[in-house]
């Protein structure tokens, strides 16, 4: 028997951590499995032809939100063309009912962590003793029994792309956006064994280390263990961990200020400061703790943050949206990612769709179209809001260049017109250049907010100058000191857009 285990990641870039747990887990089927990854940019039928060439009996496929629509194109290839292979689907989309993409041609859905439960059902395929029903229950994984994944991390792996890894798995919140809610109970994996695989990969010249963990800094024994283990290595190396805000104890504190800049990044989930809305959604908020961690990690620590606000929260008018970004942004100057709700199956979100008059899209992303409070034309606004806002804010590109758009004023207010004039200008939110995004940033504060261009073009060149080999826009030409022109603010950094928002 011939088993292929693929999926479609989000970018090249990305690793599946998933296909390589069930791969370490396969016992004495395992010479007989493949890896195949590819991206959601692949064409599909070069992907269906790729895999066929390995000529398959079972095929494991990955589904996740980014690859739903992709993967359902893929089973119909697949088994127009190649109709006595197996397929078997696993992952989070296909793990919580209703299914909103048509997966019924494929042969086995398989609920929850399958990191067994593959093995088991593929051995029953093998030996003609396959269930009949379609959906397969989930199980819950006893961590210390499973295989880990680290050793199937190739070299190419490890060169190229982020390596994902997990010190525990579930969450204790019962946020009703999030999956993670589903499994209330935290587990969590043997830390010497996690220590001497990193220590593995260290050795392999792994450099890129993202956890997934849901609430990294919960249990402060793991915590502890991991960033001393950074720590001591020499860097560059990049470590991402996903917070909870409102709890950093002092030994946590100390250490995260002791990582040198662009070794460390911390992805905060604040969602909402509005405290009836967290309430809604079941979101413990803790405002003065959240605020003062932020604080701390701003002012005290070189740790690269990245904070999360989500539109369309049931019950949260635009004008509270707007209140969350505006202290966001005073409290610190770290990217904040603007999120649109998504209504995912599994979670409990619908219980709020007749009070709030939620209406959402039952295509992939599954995001909000309107509320009572958000018509469909204003998430539309939202959307490309979002957009702006990582162009020019997140991405670190005008850093100095920004704060002009608001001085005194509302950053969302003033955010928001520039994002419906600069939509008026370009009809379009992506493929939209660097340069051109410079020119339309300068004519709208020169022209819309009456700026002097001298003092628009200052913090302008100090953005665009602090790459090597930049040339000088033409419109800013008549404005750039000849200094400038091949300035470096940094010679080499691991992560650009760490660099970009130093």
């Amino acid at each position: 028997m011939k088993i292929i285990l693929s999926t479609l990641n989000a970018r090249y870039t990305h690793s599946a951590i998933g296909l390589r747990y069930l791969y370490a887990n396969m016992q004495e089927l395992q010479n007989s499995t493949s890896i195949l990854e590819f991206s959601i940019n692949d064409g599909i039928q070069s992907v269906a032809e790729k895999i066929l060439d390995e000529k398959p009996d079972i095929i494991g496929l990955g589904v996740y939100i980014w690859n739903a629509s992709q993967t359902y194109e893929l089973i119909e290839i697949l088994k127009k063309v190649s109709t006595e292979t197996t397929i078997v689907l696993g992952g989070p989309e296909v793990s919580y009912q209703p299914f909103r993409v048509d997966f019924s041609k494929a042969d086995y859905i398989l609920q929850g962590e399958g990191d067994t439960s593959f093995y088991k059902l593929c051995k029953k395929i093998i030996s003609h003793e396959a269930p009949s029903e379609q959906i397969i229950s989930p199980v819950i994984e006893d961590l210390s029994r499973i295989m880990l994944p680290y050793a199937f991390y190739t070299q190419n792996d490890i060169d190229n792309r982020y390596i994902y890894v997990e010190a525990s798995r579930g969450c204790p919140f019962m946020c009703e956006f999030c999956l993670s809610s589903i499994d209330e109970k935290v587990r969590n994996f043997d830390l010497d064994s996690l220590l001497c695989e990193f220590e593995a990969l260290w050795q392999k010249g792994a450099r890129n280390f993202k956890f997934v963990d849901r609430t990294f800094n919960l249990n402060m024994r793991f915590a502890n263990a991991l960033l001393d283990f950074f720590l001591s290595k020499e860097p560059p190396y990049f470590a991402h961990f996903e917070v909870i805000p409102d709890h950093f104890p002092e030994i946590l504190k100390s250490k995260i200020a002791l990582f040198p800049e662009g070794a460390l990044q911390l992805e905060i989930g604040i969602q909402t400061l509005n405290p009836d809305i967290a309430n809604n959604i079941n979101r413990p908020l803790k405002l003065e703790k959240i605020r003062e961690n932020i604080a701390f990690i701003e002012q005290q620590t070189k740790a690269h943050v990245h904070l999360d606000l989500i539109v369309g929260l049931p019950g949260e008018s635009i004008e509270s949206f707007g209140r969350n970004l505006n202290e966001l942004v005073a409290l610190s100057s770290s990217e904040i990612q603007i999120g649109i709700l998504k209504k995912l199956s599994g979670t409990t979100l619908e219980r709020h769709d007749t009070v709030f008059g939620m209406r959402y899209s039952d295509l992939p992303p599954y995001d909000i179209l309107c509320n009572d409070l958000l018509s469909f034309k204003q998430i539309q606004k939202m959307k490309r809001f979002s957009r702006f806002w990582d162009l020019l804010y997140n991405s670190g590109n005008f850093k100095h260049t920004i704060a002009l758009l608001w001085k005194e004023e509302s950053v969302f207010d003033s955010f928001y017109a520039f994002s419906e004039w600069i939509y008026a200008q370009t009809d379009a939110t992506w493929k939209i250049s660097l340069e051109r995004l410079s020119l339309l940033l300068f004519t709208y504060l020169t022209q819309e907010k009456k700026q002097e261009a001298q003092a628009v073009s200052k913090p302008m060149l100090k953005d665009l100058m602090t790459l090597q080999g930049r040339v000088v826009p033409s419109f800013l030409r008549p404005f750039a000191e000849e200094n400038i022109k091949n300035k470096n603010k940094r010679g080499s950094s691991l992560n650009k857009r760490q660099a970009q928002r130093a």
